[in-house]
């Protein structure tokens, strides 16, 4: 199952007052390292299933949540744990490494 896509107006109470720690993809159409990076996102989707929430943020339809979390470039990846950033990864990374990320978070 894919990642879901979480709106704007849904950031808070999907991603920071989630009870489970949250890894997303913060990404935009036509970025070939986002391109990338989103089949792995939805690969973790399914591995971590229930264990951690895995969605994905449009900046081009939400800037104001990058804003928000000074996000300057796509795609990044942050982990949040009690709506809390834990750690942050900008540009396009192996599955390892953000498997890696989340088994640390």
């Amino acid at each position: 199952m894919p990642a879901r896509n979480i709106p704007a107006a849904s950031f808070d109470s999907q991603v920071l007052h989630s009870s489970l720690p949250v890894l997303v993809d913060f990404w935009q159409p036509g970025c070939p390292p986002c391109a990338k990076v989103g089949p792995i996102i939805d690969e973790l989707a399914d591995e971590f299933a229930g264990v951690v929430k895995v969605c994905k943020v449009n900046i081009a339809e939400d800037p104001s949540i990058a804003r928000q979390l000074g996000i300057r470039s796509v795609p990044t990846v942050m982990l949040l744990v009690g709506g809390q950033l834990v750690q942050s990864l900008q540009g396009a990374q192996t599955a390892g490494v953000y498997r890696r990320m989340v088994r640390r978070g």
